[in-house]
C-alpha cells in the first residue's frame, strides 16, 4: 500500500506524511477576505484544498479542517463605508454569496469556518506574549508592531533573507516602525473608522492586523502546533511567513509540520488583474459553464502548477467531463451509492497518483482509462467503479442526464419540455417520410445547442452541447 507524500514548501521537498496523532489530521487553510465576490483564483484554491480534504478522508483519516473567514480588514472597512452600510451587513452578504459560489463548485464545508472577529481576545493574548518575548512594541503612532529582526527564523518559508528585503517591497513604511520590515499586529483606531471596527486593548482602541488573525484562529482550533497549513502561493510571503514569526515567536516551537501552496491562475497567459480587464468572478464564469466543469478544469491540473484560464481550456474541460458522463449514461448503476474497490487495478494506480503529492492529472487519466473500458464492455461493475473514483475527487456525483442536460446560465436555453416536443415532432416527420421537416427540426435544435443521439430504433437520448 502506498504512503501519502506531500511537497512541503518549508522543506522544499516531497515528504512522507506522518500526522502528529495517528489517524487524525489538523488542517488550516486561509480563506477569503469577504469584501467582494470570489474570483477564479479563489476557486482554484478552494477546489484544491477541497480535494486534499476529500483524499485525506478517503485515506481513513479523521480530519479537522479549519478554513477561516477574514471579516475585519482595511478593504472591508473601505467597501462598507463606500456602500454606506455596516461591516456586518457587508460581510454577512458576501459570506452567503461565497457559500453559494463554492456550493456550485462542489466544495464541501470545512469542519469549522471561524470568523476573525470572533477571535480578537485570542489575538490580543498572542500579541501580549510577543511583547513579553521582546518581539512586539508599540510605535509612536499607536500601532503595535512585530520586530522582524528579533526572530532568527524569519524568511525560512519563502527563502527570503532580511538583507534581500527592502523597505517598500510589499511592506508598509510608516514613522511608527523601528524597522521598515516590521509589520503591524494591532492597528490603532482612527476617528473616521466605524465603531464596529474597534476593540479595546491594553494598547488602546484598535483592531487586529491581518496576519495575527490566522495565528490566533489556527492556535485556538488546532493547537500551537498542527499538521497541515495551506493556501495560495501568493500568501507564502508575507502572510504565511508572518504567521510563522508570530506563532513560533509567541510559543517557542514549530507551528506547522507541512505547508502546502497551490499555484497561480493566469488568464490567457497573463496575470489576472482588474487593470488588465481580465478579472473574472466565479459568478461570471458560472454564466457560461457548469460548476462541475470549472471544478474539473482545476482538478485535472497539478495543484502546484500554474493554470491558464481561457475559454478554449474551459471548453476542453467541458468536453472531457462530458465524455466521462456519457460513458455512464446508458448503464443502470443501481440505487446504492457505489463504493470504490481499492484492489481493482485502476483504483490501485489512482491511489498511487493521489498519494504522490495529490497528482490529480494521473488520477484523472485512470478515470478516462476506465471510461474507455466501460464504453466497450457496458459493465455495470466498471461503471460503478468509475463513478466511485470520480466521487473521491468531487466529480461525477450527479446522475449523468442531470449533467448532460443541465442548462448553463439563464438566457435563451430551451427547457426539457420544449426539447421533448421537438424530438416527438421530428419522429412524426420521419414516420411521415417528411425528411426535410425532420432535418429542419434537428438543425433548429443544433442551433439551440442540443445534440441528438440517433440510433437504429430512433432518437434515444439528447444532451446539451
Amino acid at each position: 500500500m502506498s504512503q501519502l507524500k506531500i511537497y512541503n514548501t518549508l522543506a522544499r521537498d516531497k515528504q512522507v506524511f506522518v500526522p502528529m496523532v495517528p489517524g487524525k489530521v489538523g488542517m488550516y487553510v486561509c480563506g477569503i477576505t469577504v469584501y467582494d465576490l470570489c474570483h477564479i483564483g479563489h476557486a482554484r484554491m478552494m477546489v484544491v484544498f477541497d480535494y486534499v480534504y476529500r483524499w485525506l478522508r478517503a485515506s481513513g483519516y479523521e480530519v479537522k479542517f479549519v478554513r477561516n473567514i477574514t471579516d475585519i480588514d482595511d478593504k472591508i472597512i473601505k467597501r462598507a463605508v463606500e456602500n454606506g452600510e455596516t461591516l456586518s451587513s457587508l460581510t454577512t452578504r458576501m459570506i452567503k454569496q461565497m457559500d453559494q459560489d463554492l456550493g456550485a463548485l462542489g466544495v464541501l464545508p470545512p469542519t469549522v469556518a471561524p470568523r476573525a472577529t470572533e477571535y480578537v481576545p485570542q489575538m490580543l493574548s498572542i500579541i501580549g506574549k510577543l511583547e513579553e518575548n521582546g518581539l512586539a512594541y508599540k510605535g509612536e503612532d499607536g500601532d503595535v508592531n512585530y520586530a522582524v529582526r528579533g526572530f532568527p527564523g524569519y524568511g525560512k518559508l519563502s527563502g527570503k533573507s532580511l538583507d534581500d528585503l527592502r523597505a517598500g517591497e510589499r511592506v508598509d513604511v510608516n514613522t511608527g516602525k523601528r524597522d521598515p520590515l516590521d509589520f503591524v499586529l494591532w492597528k490603532s483606531a482612527k476617528e473616521s473608522e466605524p465603531a464596529e471596527a474597534k476593540w479595546d486593548s491594553k494598547w488602546g482602541m484598535g483592531r487586529p492586523g491581518w496576519h495575527i488573525e490566522c495565528s490566533a484562529m489556527s492556535c485556538a482550533l488546532l493547537g500551537e502546533q498542527f499538521d497541515i497549513h495551506g493556501g495560495g502561493m501568493d500568501l507564502q510571503f508575507p502572510h504565511h511567513e508572518n504567521e510563522i514569526a508570530q506563532s513560533e515567536g509567541a510559543f517557542g516551537h514549530q507551528m506547522v509540520n507541512y505547508w502546502i501552496h497551490n499555484g497561480f491562475v493566469r488568464v490567457d497567459n497573463e496575470k489576472m488583474s482588474k487593470s488588465l480587464n481580465n478579472f473574472f468572478t466565479i459568478r461570471d464564469v458560472l454564466k457560461e459553464y457548469d460548476g462541475e466543469v470549472i471544478r474539473f478544469f482545476v482538478v485535472r491540473a497539478h495543484y502546484r502548477s500554474p493554470i491558464n484560464y481561457a475559454d478554449s481550456n474551459l471548453e476542453d474541460a467541458k468536453n472531457a467531463l462530458t465524455r466521462l458522463y456519457t460513458a455512464l449514461a446508458d448503464i443502470d448503476l443501481g440505487p446504492d451509492a457505489p463504493q470504490v474497490d481499492w484492489s481493482e487495478e485502476h483504483a490501485v494506480r489512482f491511489r498511487e497518483a493521489m498519494d504522490d503529492d495529490f497528482n490529480t492529472p494521473l488520477a484523472i487519466a485512470e478515470l478516462f482509462e476506465l471510461a474507455t473500458k466501460v464504453n466497450k464492455t457496458k459493465s455495470a461493475v466498471d461503471a460503478r467503479q468509475l463513478k466511485a473514483l470520480g466521487n473521491v475527487l468531487g466529480l461525477l456525483e450527479r446522475e449523468p442526464q442531470q449533467f448532460l442536460r443541465a442548462p448553463v446560465g439563464d438566457a435563451g436555453a430551451l427547457d426539457e419540455a420544449r426539447i421533448a416536443e421537438a424530438i416527438e415532432a421530428r419522429k412524426a416527420a420521419k414516420k411521415a417520410r417528411n425528411f426535410a421537416e425532420a432535418d429542419r427540426i434537428r438543425a433548429e435544435l443544433t442551433a439551440a445547442g442540443i445534440v441528438l443521439e440517433d440510433k437504429p430504433d430512433g432518437t434515444t437520448n439528447w444532451r446539451r452541447a
